[in-house]
């Protein structure tokens, strides 16, 4: 891929840090194998039942990973930002992908194939390690949305998706979160109906907890939020 090293350096300490665990010779290997695809906002980057070939690692914009439910309803599972690896569990798990991934927004995606992977992991234990960890870090993360979305008032869980949210991706200058999502998606994040999700929002705008602008959400008492978003 070309200058895959200088965009590797540039955009992340975190993608660095994998391209420290390698040495030259596996590093020529990435750039000869990998390569960078760019996605339009709303284009499916894979979906169920697809065979897993490559490992993703998103460069820029935002993309969901979801599963359709009950009634054709989606359900977001994850949603990656810039730098963070995906698509790679099934492959592991020598399964066709059970879930589907699409762009929130335009974004490019590096895509490495896993026989180039699998040929870095069996030669490098660090590469390796660093793969055990991400895996281990989404299971937390997926036991602890499993929780949140199963135990908790849909108030809680609608104010721990802001949370999320505002943790993954940050405030803007003014407070706005840095990710717009339509109320169905913020709904799909939150295992609920779009109607509710609406609800919700809208005692939150009542109670001077946020203030909607279309897609955007302007958080004026974080602290209480998080308050909801704790007690359920």
């Amino acid at each position: 891929m070309y200058n895959l090293e200088e965009q590797v350096f540039d955009l992340s300490s975190n993608i660095s840090e994998v391209w420290r665990l390698l040495r030259e010779g596996e590093r020529d290997c990435l750039r000869e194998h990998a390569s960078i695809h760019c996605f339009r906002k709303g284009q499916i980057i894979y979906s169920v039942g697809d065979e897993p070939k490559d490992l993703m690692c998103l460069l820029s914009g935002k993309v969901k990973i979801y599963k359709e439910g009950i009634g054709g309803r989606n359900q977001i599972i994850r949603i990656i930002k810039p730098i963070q690896y995906f698509a790679y569990r099934a492959y592991f798990a020598n399964e066709a992908y059970l879930t589907a991934a699409a762009a929130f927004e335009a974004s490019s995606v590096c895509l490495i194939p896993m026989k180039i992977v699998m040929e870095l992991l069996r030669n490098n234990f660090k590469f390796c390690q660093f793969f055990i960890c991400q895996l281990s870090v989404d299971l937390g993360i997926t036991e602890e949305r499993t929780v949140t979305l199963t135990q908790k008032h849909i108030r809680g869980r609608l104010a721990e998706s802001l949370i999320f949210l505002i943790d993954s991706y940050g405030l803007e200058e003014d407070n706005t979160i840095n990710i717009y999502l339509s109320r169905e998606d913020l709904a799909n994040l939150s295992n609920m109906t779009t109607s509710n999700a609406i609800r919700i929002l809208s005692t939150f705008v009542s109670e001077k907890i946020i203030v909607l602008d279309g897609r955007k959400i302007k958080v004026l008492d974080e602290e209480k939020l998080r308050k909801i978003s704790r007690l359920g």
